[in-house]
């Protein structure tokens, strides 16, 4: 096993570029050294805490009394489109190698943060595909048994921004497996940098924030016909964006400390002058209040404050 370190500050291991330190830190890169952590866990009588690419998480200022355990390494093997992916491999690093070997069709997830791993998780998705859409398999350790098991994609009960995964978080996801579709690799390069265009273009890129805060709620009937005339679209599954709804509240450019509801995307809370955790939590509790007070809606985080 790999050098247990103490004492390890996170912030820099987040989008969030929040939090404070870890009483115990591992890296690890196959199913053998999660096995092995998780042992060492055990006998040291410590939780375990799962930390993928960084994102989509807020670590609390305190740190974690806890071993975290960080997967790490981008791992994979692809044959005719098939795919074995590690689960701690960055998924723009993947789709940027798969893609030049003439392997895609997921080039729309380009720029979302994070690993593989963590994008099941969270069945992440933007611009209408999500990571469902490719998986085929998921596998999976039980950190409290110890078993391993194959998830087709119909058992990781996959919905919007949810997984199997995300409701049992002792099973920890090992590898995925993806099936993509032949393209041209320079067809596939072009999609992904104007994914990662538009995403600039909203200012969704190279901030520090956790990714999209909040879930985009289903709404009243009332609210979603507002939006759809508003915004001249279709409502999808009932559902209406975060960022518009706290807009309408009036919380577009709210801060508390150093942590502000971005300006151009406020569904980003955005860590802007050295923000705490404190800090996102409490204007994280005044945005849902001015939604739920101003809309009747519910705001639910999507990133996972710990």
């Amino acid at each position: 096993m790999q050098k247990v370190k103490e004492n390890v500050l996170l912030a820099s291991l987040t989008t969030f570029e929040i939090g404070g330190p870890a009483k115990y830190l591992l890296s690890v890169r196959t199913e053998a050294d999660i096995r092995e952590a998780l042992a060492w866990a055990a006998d040291n009588k410590l939780r375990v805490v799962i930390l993928g690419g960084g994102s989509n998480v807020l670590i609390p200022d305190e740190g974690i009394d806890a071993l975290v355990v960080r997967l790490r390494g981008d791992l994979y093997a692809c044959n005719n489109g098939a795919v074995d992916s590690w689960a701690g491999t960055n998924l723009l690093s993947a789709m940027r190698a798969l893609g030049a070997q003439g392997w895609g069709g997921w080039e729309k997830l380009a720029g979302i943060p994070g690993t593989i791993g963590g994008a099941v998780r969270g069945n992440a998705g933007a611009f209408g595909p999500e990571i469902k859409d490719f998986v085929t398999n998921v596998r999976a350790l039980n950190s409290e048994t110890g078993e391993i098991k194959d998830f087709v994609n119909q058992e990781c009960d996959f919905s919007y921004r949810h997984s199997f995964f995300k409701d049992h978080p002792e099973w920890i996801i090992t590898r995925v497996f993806i099936r993509l579709e032949k393209v041209d690799p320079t067809v596939s390069a072009k999609l992904a940098d104007e994914t990662i265009a538009e995403r600039e273009r909203r200012h969704l890129q190279n901030v520090r924030a956790a990714g999209s805060y909040f879930m985009n709620p289903t709404a009243p009937a009332e609210i979603v016909a507002m939006f759809e005339r508003e915004k001249q679209t279709k409502s999808r599954e009932g559902r209406v964006p975060a960022g518009w709804l706290i807009e309408k509240a009036g919380m577009k450019g709210a801060t508390v400390g150093g942590a502000i509801a971005s300006l151009q995307h406020p569904n980003y809370l955005v860590n802007q002058r050295n923000a705490t955790a404190e800090n996102v939590r409490q204007l994280a509790e005044e945005v849902k209040e001015a939604v739920k007070s101003q809309f009747g809606v519910e705001l639910h985080e999507e990133a996972a404050v710990l």
